[in-house]
């Protein structure tokens, strides 16, 4: 009852405020002081827990969830519009967002094709589709046809352009040039090494030879 009595007095403060505004100078300076006293009693313990009282009714949840169609459509609306495509347009284009949406679509395709991989019914599917002579004369037609190359180059230009590409590619290069550096530091040393055990066993000779000729 106490949350309710809170609310009501919130609500007849916002309520005295927007009927006193009008147009004039005094009427606008008492809207800002009751928003702003609105404001500082929201912030208080007391207003916190009236929120939360309220928002943890059962019968209020009921009437704040909205409905999934209406979610749903709403965010088709966004994301097919003019903005919603200028927004990830220019967000793909950040190549560490493009990484990461990579990298989360990656795992969820893979999990996919696993999970289809492992179900029986579309194993059988697929051998049946392979093993009819028909699709195979296709296959190979498709394989062959000037489409499917122009297809098959532009898969490739487009994995070599993405994002996820480039990283793995950056890592192997990298990799690579740190085990050439450091396999070319070991052959140095080994070469170091060999050379002068050499010039020693010269002198050593070079030594014997002159105190035999004595």
């Amino acid at each position: 009852m106490k949350k309710y009595s809170f609310l009501f007095v919130l609500t007849l403060l916002l309520l005295s405020a927007c009927s006193g505004g009008g147009e004039t100078g005094s009427g606008k300076m008492d809207y800002e002081e009751t928003k702003k006293m609105v404001v500082d009693i929201l912030k208080t313990d007391d207003g916190k827990k009236a929120i939360q009282e309220v928002m943890s009714d059962e019968k209020m949840k009921s009437e704040l969830i909205m409905d999934q169609g209406v979610v749903t459509d709403t965010i088709s609306k966004t994301l097919t519009s003019e903005k919603g495509s200028e927004f990830w347009k220019k967000s793909f284009e950040d190549p560490k967002f493009a990484e990461a949406m990579a990298k989360s679509m990656k795992d969820g395709n893979e999990k996919l094709l696993k999970d289809l991989m492992k179900d029986p019914e579309y194993q059988g599917m697929m051998m049946d589709l392979l093993k009819d002579p028909e699709f195979k004369k296709e296959l190979t037609e498709v394989l062959k046809s000037r489409e499917y190359k122009e297809h098959l180059q532009k898969v490739m230009t487009e994995t070599f352009e993405s994002p996820l590409f480039k990283a793995k590619l950056q890592d192997v290069l990298l990799k690579a040039a740190g085990e050439i550096k450091d396999g070319g530091k070991s052959e140095g040393g080994s070469s170091q090494s060999s050379g002068s055990d050499q010039g020693g066993s010269g002198d050593s000779g070079g030594s014997g030879s002159g105190g035999g000729s004595q």
